[in-house]
């Protein structure tokens, strides 16, 4: 007698990324909230530009925009903690916009007028995917804002676009702005004393996630539109597709296909 015995091969999901974290914390500006748009409407609105045909040289709202942003990446990028006084993201954007202006000879608002227009970066909309996917993280891990920006504008940000963190956390509270170590190595010490291995870091630029990785962070990249400060065509980009631990193209879902690729339903 013939015995015929059939095997059956039960299908193994792919293991999910990020074994051994409990933790992730965010990039902020760009990552989670949109800039763009809503910085260069309030400066339209506030600010009386030349006429597009005059031949004036000056900036258009647009323009104007991405140089403020640029003044503060300038800023934060080249802040010495052990040279350069305090100074927060909010004192900041009020004197970089007084210096643009003047330098481009665009007359300057009513002071009142030019206080409520620097603090625009307190009123950004969320990204659309940002409020389900942190909510949904939330639930399973440790969560938490890791920007430049200071407290109270990470707080009315949160508030704003529902973005639920556990806990705030800012560069000001270490008074050193990322790329500083001191920033990246203190949030794990808020986060319960976690090592960095146990924490990912989620940006929307590689210059962000490479400083946290060098420290043992774990990373995730969500590539959001004009916001990679590194080419495509350079070797730094390139070689960021070997070490970045979970990459989302833009247009694949941001925040929300991460609790995909992690096994969760977005809540």
């Amino acid at each position: 007698m013939t015995i015929t015995i059939t095997t059956t091969t039960t299908a193994t999901s792919s293991p999910k990324p990020l074994p051994g974290v409990k933790a992730f914390t965010f990039d902020v500006f760009g990552t989670l909230v949109s800039w763009r748009d809503t910085v260069a409407a309030a400066l339209e609105s506030s600010i009386s530009f030349p006429p597009p045909s005059s031949s004036s040289s000056s900036p258009t709202p647009t323009e104007l925009a991405n140089l403020w942003r640029a003044s503060y990446s300038t800023f934060t990028t080249t802040y010495d903690p052990s040279r350069d006084p305090w100074k927060d993201v909010d004192t900041h954007h009020h004197e970089s916009l007084i210096s643009l202006l003047e330098a481009h000879r665009i007359p300057l608002p009513a002071s009142p007028d030019l206080e409520t227009l620097s603090r625009i970066w307190h009123f950004l909309p969320p990204r659309p995917d940002a409020p389900a996917g942190l909510r949904t993280l939330t639930r399973h891990y440790k969560t938490a804002t890791l920007s430049n920006g200071n407290t109270s504008l990470l707080r009315d940000l949160a508030a704003l676009g529902r973005l639920e963190f556990t806990q705030i956390i800012s560069a000001e509270d270490f008074k050193a702005y990322k790329p500083n170590s001191k920033v990246y190595l203190g949030a794990c010490e808020k986060l319960g004393g976690l090592e960095p291995k146990e924490v990912a870091m989620v940006a929307a630029h590689l210059g962000d996630l490479d400083a946290a990785r060098k420290l043992g962070f774990r990373t995730v990249y969500l590539e959001r539109s004009g916001e990679e400060g590194w080419g495509p065509d350079e070797e730094r980009y390139k070689a960021a597709k070997d070490w970045v631990d979970v990459w989302v193209a833009d247009g694949e879902g941001g925040l929300e296909e991460v609790v995909r690729r992690l096994g969760l339903v977005v809540a």
